[in-house]
């Protein structure tokens, strides 16, 4: 007889303590920020009504759906013409009702329509939930993730994005600098939906928006010649992609972008490079309404960090640039875009504006942004680049070896002491040799072991041996709580 060998579905990982100490350092780092900045933390389910789902982030963006089958027969209620001619769209929709979401802006459109008159607007909410998305699994790339976003409705101000950028920069200034004061360069992109929009209008290609968007996406992965190819396939004339990668990838656009490590590190002189560049494309481009008004709240957004640079408040560790080729896959982006990377990884974080989201749902007109960090991503860029802190006090830091029934009684008390006062301790749960509590204490990395024979009971002293230096010292319980709280 066989066993099955047990194993994880593609894209998935299970997380041992050392792991999730590091996971949670990431999220109680971006929650801190959030809070800071008047967000309020709220949840929705990991599965909504398919409805709710399709249609709302793309076609690229409803392959990525994870669909969950009907519960019961529900081959009884499927479409028999649809699963005759093996049609999946059409069999899908008679057999699956519910789907995982494949990010939270979604659901959270959903929740605000819903509780439309509980909420505050602008309402600053914060998630972090796991996602799930139908892709192919790589480096940097998984099917269930965690994300962990922050969003702004009912609000056109463009003060909101200045927020979300300062997010950003007061985030991976906490996560990615080093004891030594040393940070890893990264990168905020930003882009608007309405200069690309401008772009398409000034060749004439307004009708293939969308799958300009596409192509473009794929830029950081497929390069120049990728997205040469994919807009071929789309039906675009060569005239007509000529023209069009000379807007987003020109000489200059190219040499700023490419080099903007290169580029002297005082935040002023990088967002006034940006504001330049913006400039030139304006002229290019030749007053098209929609690039006009993206172009013009970059620009405006970039004004208001400068600001802040002047008043020595500005961004902290950020090289912020303008990036023509940024497109972002979803959607449901209708205004500035956001994207930051690091060297060698995919997008850790992004985000934009949507100015109608809530619409499918049935209240129009309310503006949105946002931006999601990619907790899955960060933390391989934190492990790759020795960035995350020693995590002591997160396990065990005391044990108390057993001797017997007479040293457990004496012990226990002393155990609940160190616990009432917030001190992480444990006792071994049976009186087994010393050399087995030694060695389960080693791995277990804990820092402290308290030894407590009869000799300790008479006197009040316990003996306690740092495991790490191998030193023994006898202290009360009370000169041990005190050591310990050092």
């Amino acid at each position: 007889m066989s066993s099955n060998k047990p194993s994880l579905p593609k894209g998935t990982r299970d997380f041992s303590p050392i792991e999730m100490a590091r996971r949670n350092y990431i999220f109680d780092t971006i929650k801190k920020v959030y809070k800071k900045y008047g967000f309020q933390q709220i949840e929705t389910p990991a599965m909504e009504n398919l409805s709710t789902l399709v249609g709302t982030g793309g076609d690229e963006s409803d392959k990525l759906i994870f669909k969950i089958l009907n519960s019961g027969d529900y081959l009884a209620k499927a479409d028999e013409k649809a699963l005759k001619e093996k049609n999946a769209n059409g069999l899908t929709k008679s057999i699956a009702e519910k789907a995982l979401h494949y990010d939270l802006t979604v659901p959270f459109a959903r929740y605000v329509v819903q509780n439309q008159n509980e909420i505050t607007f602008p309402f600053r909410r914060f998630q972090i939930q796991p996602v799930w998305r139908a892709d192919r699994p790589q480096k940097g790339r998984y099917r269930e993730f965690y994300q962990c976003d922050a969003d702004i409705i009912g609000s056109d101000s463009l003060l909101n994005e200045v927020d979300l950028i300062k997010i950003i920069d007061d985030v991976f200034t906490k996560l990615f600098t080093d004891e030594k004061g040393n940070t890893l360069p990264y990168t905020i992109s930003i882009n608007n939906r309405k200069i690309l929009q401008g772009i398409t209008e000034s060749v004439g290609l307004q009708d293939k928006f969308e799958q300009i968007v596409v192509a473009i996406d794929k830029f950081d992965k497929v390069g120049e010649k990728g997205v040469y190819d994919e807009l071929v396939r789309q039906g675009l004339k060569e005239n007509q992609i000529e023209s069009l990668l000379n807007l987003l990838f020109s000489r200059k656009l190219s040499n700023y972008i490419n080099n903007i490590d290169n580029f002297p590190k005082d935040g002023i002189m990088n967002l006034s490079l940006a504001d330049g560049i913006l400039n030139e494309l304006k002229d290019k481009i030749g007053g098209k309404l929609n690039a006009d008004e993206g172009i013009g709240e970059l620009k405006l957004i970039l004004k208001k960090l400068i600001n802040l640079e002047e008043f020595k408040l500005g961004l902290k560790t950020a090289n912020v640039i303008f990036d023509p080729t940024l497109a972002r896959g979803l959607g449901y982006y209708t205004g500035t875009i956001i994207e930051v990377k690091v060297d060698n990884f995919p997008s850790i974080c992004g985000g934009g504006r949507y100015d109608d989201l809530t619409g499918k749902f049935g209240l129009k007109d309310v503006s949105g942004v946002g931006i999601s960090f990619g907790a899955d991503r960060i933390y391989d860029v934190l492990l790759d680049n020795n960035l995350y802190p020693k995590f002591e006090g997160d396990s065990t830091q005391v044990l108390f070896v057993n001797f017997g029934e007479k040293e457990q009684d004496y012990c226990l008390p002393l155990l609940f002491q160190l616990r009432d006062k917030d001190i992480n301790a444990e006792i071994y749960p049976e009186a087994a040799k010393l050399k087995k509590q030694m060695t389960f204490a080693n791995n277990k990395n804990i820092n402290y072991v308290v030894l407590v024979g009869s000799d300790e009971m008479a006197s009040g002293k316990l003996t306690v041996k740092n495991m790490k230096t191998g030193e023994q010292h006898a202290f009360t319980i009370v000169e041990l709580i005190q050591e310990l709280k050092k």
